[in-house]
């Protein structure tokens, strides 16, 4: 038994610089590189409702309410939950975790997980528990970072002996957790390779539609150069087959 429970992931002592780095727009990111990809694609099919796991403070899933979706969020920060409830009080946000969806089986046409995965332990758990609430003929949208991102979070930009700038990565094979620090905000993200995620996205009987790697569309122009250097996100569509 371990009275102070589990070890802290980052979440709730970073929920707050969080919500500043956010806003309402969103960082660099998600602003410039990885809004329009996954708004277009939640939308292509019309769904009439969507999960957002991993919702944060809930403004992809204000997005998707905009377009006319009934979305419900799960997040397991309080903290973020309260500021989603907060900026939309008609929303639906719920405590809960990827790995354990207190839903229904098959109750949505759209599943999304918004660059959630990174933070989520158990992977395997999470994927099948998506796909057990995604209704046959519906969507899973997954945006995330690339391996070769995340498996150079703790080296990042280095330079060689001519002086010149490189991203560098290492162990890309093994999966494990590092933490991350930026603007206040110190979290676990979990590296895992891109194979990983594919034999459980496979596995669970799910088929890829969609598989990108977006490049900025906007923004500074130096920050887009360094986006397009170094592999950053991934995007993919994955359907649950059936009508």
């Amino acid at each position: 038994m371990n009275p102070a429970g589990p070890p802290s992931d980052g979440w709730a002592e970073s929920a707050g610089a969080w919500i500043a780095d956010m806003g309402e727009e969103g960082d660099f990111g998600r602003r410039f590189v990885l809004d329009e990809p996954m708004l277009r694609l939640a939308t292509a099919a019309a769904p009439a409702t969507a999960l957002d796991v991993g919702c944060g403070e809930g403004r992809f899933c204000r997005m998707l309410r905009a377009n006319g979706i009934a979305t419900v969020g799960v997040d397991p920060t309080e903290a973020l939950i309260d500021r989603a409830r907060a900026r939309d009080p008609a929303g639906d946000y719920r405590l809960g975790r990827g790995e354990a969806l207190d839903l229904p089986d098959a109750g949505f046409d759209l599943v999304v997980s918004y660059l959630s995965l990174i933070d989520m332990p158990d992977v395997a758990a999470a994927i099948a528990e998506m796909a057990r609430v995604l209704r046959p003929g519906g969507t899973l949208l997954i945006a995330n970072l690339n391996g070769f991102n995340t498996a150079g979070q703790t080296l990042g930009w280095m330079q060689d002996l001519s002086g010149n700038s490189h991203f560098g990565m290492d162990h890309y094979l093994d999966e494990r957790a590092d933490w991350i620090e930026w603007r206040g905000i110190r979290v676990q993200n979990w590296h895992r390779p891109l194979g990983r995620y594919m034999e459980l996205l496979l596995g669970a009987g799910l088929t890829l539609t969609h598989f990108s790697e977006p490049a900025p569309t906007g923004g500074d122009a130096r920050r887009v150069k360094r986006y397009r250097r170094a592999p950053w996100f991934l995007v993919m569509a994955w359907t649950r087959p059936g009508v």
